[in-house]
């Protein structure tokens, strides 16, 4: 497994970056080549199914999850959600937690631990996938960060 976390501090309430991060189809708007499409019934809580399709072309990838977990914040208390990842590719569990902090804002930390099939590539080179992704999902927050700011 590959794992890492990253931690943004958002100048926004909780509730309004929870509810930004649980607008499944809204991650495309920071994830760089990547769409996201609900694919239950219902786009939140526990059970809700999304498909990530990351890539371009013929080298995308559908990376679908299952939402596993589901509190949001309330008052001063932490919100976390668990997901876990099905594909043919992807495979493992994230999470993310959303804390309200003084002064209005709020602190996000997201989790990933993945295989990456073939598992060689984790196996081995492990550090090769956390570092990119660490990287990537700090972009992936600051990018975040910004939108619900600028509101």
């Amino acid at each position: 497994m590959a794992g890492f976390i990253v931690t943004r501090d958002v100048r926004a309430p909780a509730a309004d970056v929870w509810n930004t991060l649980v607008d499944w189809p809204r991650h495309g708007n920071w994830v760089p080549l990547t769409t996201i499409r609900v694919v239950s019934d219902r786009p939140d809580g526990v059970g809700a199914e999304f498909v990530a399709r990351t890539g371009w072309g013929p080298l995308a990838f559908d990376d679908p999850m299952r939402v596993t977990a589901w509190s949001p914040p309330e008052g001063g208390s932490a919100g976390r959600c668990d997901i876990v990842k099905l594909g043919r590719v992807v495979r493992g569990r994230a999470w993310f937690s959303v804390t309200p902090v003084p002064g209005g804002m709020c602190r996000v930390l997201w989790f990933e631990d993945v295989t990456v099939v073939p598992h060689a590539i984790t196996r081995y080179g492990g550090p090769l996938v956390s570092v990119p992704g660490k990287l990537a999902f700090a972009a992936t927050l600051r990018a975040m960060a910004r939108e619900v700011e600028s509101r």
